[in-house]
């Protein structure tokens, strides 16, 4: 148990509070509160960002990087000192940050990221600070070649605080000090800004509420759970007509197959009686399916640990890289389930290739992802973008994974291999296989799979978009009770609907129900990477190579997972289900 309680702590302590210790002092008159710069990128591409000083900007003194964790790394921040000094309780009026005069060549590039619309990024004693570098003035121009292009050069701080501790942090461009950046020619830039503090009574504890705020105003908050709560109600509504029918039917077969048994033993079996001797024969390539179950139950307690924390409230907004750290670590340390559920599945199945069957297993959703991750990565370094992950972290990543992950793996695989639980079949299966009827187009694979993913998409669809805005675009989600109810009625009808879709395959005379039952559950993954391509070009602004190959490469992984995790919701479902309804009646 002393090793349980070691890894709750890890998994705990990597998703908590990952802010520098500076957010927990408190400060006196003149003392220097620490600024750092993130990044900076075009507002509506939010994979492509860079560091701060990538543009032309100057410096006042030496520019230090900060020491970051591995979830801000994999967020692709980047803090570095900033050029402004903001200390406390200290006003500035046009404070000077420096001179410079600007080449044709570094005009030319501030004019390309007011023209992309950049933005930059700083955090503040934690708290985050944005702004735009500059605007484009079209007014009265039809011509793009008659548009003009300024950058800011005055920043307007004002800075909250209560007794010795920074509450809030608001930050402005002035509008009117502005640099023509037109013309290819040299400019003069004085860079200033001005500080204005004022006292509040808002306490340290809550200032992170300002945020949590903005994402649940009460109208918004209103239209959306209105949104969820139709269409819950309308997926459960048609979920319980389905249920309703099925077990109406399900009944007529047991009184059916009952009277059946006591009036002619010898009268031939129709409908999914007739394949009882083939029903639980083994699936092909069972130790691909064994994986693909692993790997789906891997996904799932990771999804549920990740629900846990993010109630408990450990994914609060700007609590940099603490997604990423919770993420990474948890599937690290649950590798040991993937292992566990592949090898005991395949022991069931009776299959004796175990070294295949862990290869598979740790390879089957990480495969994809590092070949993934290695296109991607590339791209970011060629763009120089802070997508891109330094060698060290790399290292790091696969030092991790060699020796933890893969340890974890084959201990769980030894312990799956090792467990006496059986398959147990209410069935006897025949030695050779029933031929399947031929069979309408609409009972193949594909057309199942269309109907099984359908409805549970339905499900979440309204929550989708308010998914994708956060986490492609610059709103903050933090209503995740809401979430975890979606998740829940996601599970439910992707298990009710796989198993009614087995039922009519049994039902058929089709007695190969264990892939399509997994295909079926995971379907909506496939739906899911649908609503990618439609978000991506009709509900937002994203364009460019990278960050058109980020968004698809990084979704379609997602979507995969999505798939394994459904898949084996999907199949354990139906598997409960056929076991039940063969055990009910008397097989020979």
């Amino acid at each position: 148990m002393k090793g349980w309680y070691v890894v709750v702590l890890v998994v705990l302590c990597s998703a908590i509070d990952v802010r520098s210790d500076s957010s927990n002092h408190r400060y006196k008159a003149g003392d220097q509160v620490p600024l750092y710069a993130n990044k900076v990128g075009p507002f509506h591409n939010p994979s492509e960002t860079y560091r701060y000083f990538d543009l032309p900007f100057c410096s006042s003194g030496d520019v230090k990087d900060k020491k970051e964790a591995l979830g801000e790394v994999l967020n692709g921040d980047r803090l570095v000192s900033a050029p402004y000094k903001l200390d406390f309780l200290v006003d500035k009026d046009s404070e000077s940050v420096c001179k410079m005069k600007l080449t044709k060549e570094q005009v030319a590039q501030f004019r390309t990221a007011v023209q992309k619309n950049y933005y930059f990024e700083m955090y503040y004693d934690d708290l985050p600070i944005w702004g735009f570098l500059g605007k484009v003035d079209k007014e009265g121009k039809v011509d793009p070649s008659e548009y003009k292009y300024y950058l800011f050069k005055h920043l307007h701080v004002e800075i909250l605080y209560n007794k010795d501790r920074v509450i809030e942090i608001n930050a402005r461009t002035d509008p009117n000090a502005l640099v023509d950046l037109t013309e290819d020619k040299e400019v003069d830039v004085e860079l200033m800004y001005s500080v204005k503090w004022r006292d509040t009574n808002i306490p340290f504890e809550n200032r992170m509420d300002k945020y949590l705020q903005s994402s649940s105003l009460p109208h918004h908050l209103e239209i959306h759970w209105f949104s969820i709560i139709n269409s819950c109600v309308t997926v459960l509504l048609l979920t319980g007509f389905l249920a309703t029918i099925l077990m109406r039917v399900l009944k007529n077969d047991f009184v059916k197959y009952a009277h059946d048994e006591e009036t002619a033993d010898d009268q031939e079996e129709t409908g999914w009686k007739y394949i009882h001797g083939d029903v639980f024969r083994y699936p092909k390539c069972n130790s691909l399916f064994a994986a693909a179950l692993g790997c789906g139950t891997q996904l799932f307690a990771l999804t549920i640990f990740i629900f846990i924390l993010a109630l408990v409230g450990a994914f609060y907004p700007y609590n940099r890289g603490a997604l990423f750290s919770a993420l990474f670590v948890i599937y690290v340390l649950t590798s040991g389930i993937a292992g566990y559920s592949s090898a005991s599945f395949y022991h069931q199945l009776e299959g004796t290739n175990w070294v295949r069957n862990l290869l598979l297993t740790g390879c089957l959703f990480c495969g994809p992802l590092f070949l993934t991750f290695c296109f991607l990565n590339t791209v970011a370094i060629t763009y120089g973008a802070t997508a891109a992950l330094p060698f060290g972290t790399i290292v790091v990543i696969i030092l991790i994974w060699t020796l933890v992950t893969s340890p974890l793996l084959v201990f769980g695989g030894i312990a799956g291999k090792n467990s006496k639980a059986e398959f147990q079949a209410p069935c006897r299966t025949t030695k050779y296989p029933r031929e399947i009827p031929p069979l309408p187009w609409y009972r193949g694979s594909l057309p199942q799979m269309a109907m099984a993913g359908f409805l549970p998409f339905s499900a979440i669809y309204i929550e989708l978009y308010y998914i994708f805005a956060s986490v492609w675009g610059h709103r903050i989600y933090t209503i995740y009770s809401i979430l975890f109810i979606v998740f829940i009625i996601l599970l439910i009808v992707t298990a009710f609907i796989t198993v009614a879709l087995t039922y009519f395959q049994l039902a058929a005379e089709d007695h190969e129900w264990w892939w399509r039952s997994f295909l079926c559950g995971g379907s909506t993954g496939l739906f899911i990477y649908g609503y990618c391509l439609y978000y991506y070009y009709a509900r937002s602004e994203m364009s460019g190579f990278m960050q058109t190959s980020f968004f698809f490469g990084y979704m379609a992984c997602i979507c995969y997972g999505f798939f394994l995790m459904l898949g084996t919701v999907g199949f354990r479902a139906a598997l409960f289900f056929v076991r039940h309804i063969y055990r009910s009646i008397k097989c020979e």
